[in-house]
This record gives structure tokens, sequence and C-alpha cells, in this order.
């Protein structure tokens, strides 16, 4: 052993500074969350809200899978009998109930006149894009989710789905071409084999797990006291700590369109407190008010 007279040091001399800074608290515990879901779940667009939220502030405890289910392969034999559902008109109705309980708006009318034939196509985009970047398939399906839900649009189409995938900045007819090919089967019959494994039978299904393989399952579009007494079950901690929520400016920003339920349940307003916390946070350079459906909405100009 050397003791260097300059450093002051006894033992190996490393390159390390004079003063250098270091954390000894215990690393942060994390769990992975499977969320299951499809393109086009009417009740996961109604969960948008909440998960958004939940996100935002516990998410520094969370990996987030999103994992695709496959609600609808073909009108070849499917029939949902629980929710009255044997053909494409059927799921008109059901939507408009869904959207009018949620007040995440719905239209459906393409259910009547240019029904979708499968939330396969979607799906598989969505599997392509991840492969590339997950940021920008989490953006995929909130386009798709806005296109089908909202705008009427029929995302089982491939024009559609190219027009969603170009504003990303992504070659549409690239990606949706991949994602016709065997690649996009493939991705998404391992999505379809981890939901099974994980005994998904329907959706939104939310699973969190711990490092044990211990956690819990939540079914269906539920409140945020329901995600968060489930984090703290499958974390095992005394206390979970909330990151602050992110203003106004910064989330309209990352999401580029917000509609009035999603501004209460992040900022625990009433619906008729929205208007006058856009104009006190926003400047009017920064968003348009628009309208649909009888919900107001605000899009980043």
């Amino acid at each position: 052993m050397i003791c260097d007279l300059e450093t002051g040091i006894c033992g190996e001399v490393g390159e390390d500074n004079d003063m250098v800074m270091i954390d000894l608290n215990k690393p942060q515990k994390t769990i992975d969350l499977y969320y299951v879901t499809d393109p086009i779940c009417s009740h996961c667009w109604a969960l948008e809200p909440v998960l958004r939220r939940f996100e935002e502030q516990y998410g520094h405890y969370i990996k987030f899978h999103t994992v695709m289910g496959g609600l609808l392969e073909s009108w070849n034999g499917f029939a949902d009998k629980a929710n009255g559902i044997n053909n494409p008109a059927d799921v008109a109705e059901h939507w408009r109930e869904v959207g009018e309980h949620s007040r995440m708006p719905i239209d459906g009318s393409l259910w009547l006149d240019n029904p979708i034939q499968s939330s396969y196509p979607p799906s598989r985009v969505f599997k392509v894009i991840q492969q590339r970047d997950e940021k920008l398939a989490q953006e995929f399906l909130r386009r798709a989710r806005e296109a089908v839900f909202v705008f009427n649009q029929n995302i089982g189409d491939d024009e559609v789905l190219i027009d969603i995938v170009n504003q990303l900045g992504l070659d549409g007819s690239s990606i949706v071409k991949e994602a016709a090919s065997s690649i996009g089967k493939q991705l998404l019959d391992q999505d379809f084999a981890l939901a099974r494994s994980l005994g998904v039978r329907g959706f939104p299904t939310i699973i969190m797990a711990n490092d044990e393989n211990k956690g819990v399952k939540i079914v269906g579009a539920r409140p945020l006291d329901y995600y968060l007494k489930g984090l703290q079950q499958t974390i095992s901690a005394e206390e979970i700590k909330p990151n602050p929520l992110p203003s106004l400016s910064d989330l309209l920003e990352k999401e580029a369109l917000l509609f009035s339920k999603e501004i209460e349940v992040m900022y625990d307003l009433s619906q008729d407190e929205v208007n006058s916390f856009i104009q006190k946070e926003l400047s009017t350079t920064q968003y348009q008010l628009k309208e649909a459906l009888g919900e107001y909405y605000i899009e980043k100009n």
C-alpha cells in the first residue's frame, strides 16, 4: 500500500476529483405495468384522462408496457352478447352510451355507414412503430383513437392509417405495408400470447407486477384511486410520492389536444371551472378552443 503525499491518499490513487457527489439512497423500486388494450376499445378511450394523470404523477414507479389484445379480428362469427353486440350497427349505440357516461366524446356513426372490419390493422401498425420508437407508438395510438372516436374515421382503412402515420413524421405507406406483412402479424401474435399468459379476457386490463411476480389486476375503466391502491399494494411501500402535476402549458405542448374531461381529471376541476382555468394558464396564441359532440377541447397552435 502506497501513501501519496500530494493527494493524502493511502491506497490506490484513482482519477476521481478531489470532491465528487454520491447518492447513498436506496434505488427507487419500480414495477412492471401491463396495459392490455385495443385501438377501438371505447372504455379504453374513456380511461385516458385517469391513465394520463396516473402516468404523470406516478410514472417514476412504473415500467409501462402497452399490449395489444385483439378486440375484433373480423365480424365472421363475432358476438359480444354481454353488450348486445351481434353486428356493426349494434356498436354505434354502445359507443354513444360510453361517450355520454365518460364525457370523452364518441361519434360512432361510422358503424352504420362505414364499419370497421377489424381492429388488427391499427394494432399491427402500433406494434411496428413501437419497434422503432415507443413514444411515437403511444402518439400513434392516441391519434388513431381521436380519429375513430371523435372524428369518425375508419382506422381499419389503409389510407386513414397512412395519413395518421405521416403526421408523426414517419413514412406512412412503408409502415402500413410492413404492418400488413408477416412481420406485423408476428409482432401482434406476440402481444396476444403475452395477454393470454397474463390471463386477460377483457379491455382495458391493467396488471401491475413487482420483481417477485406478485401484484394486482384491475379490469375495466376505474377511478384514479383504484390504480393508486394497486400501485401501493404492488410496490409494498408505506407511502407513494407523486410527482408534481405538469403545467397546462407543458401538458398541451406534449399532448397537442386535450378534452375538457382530461383537464378536469388532471387538475381536479369541475366542468364549469375549465374555461377560466384555461384562460388563466394559457395565452391565446398557444391554443384554439374547439367543440366536438358537445364537449370542448383545446388544440395546440
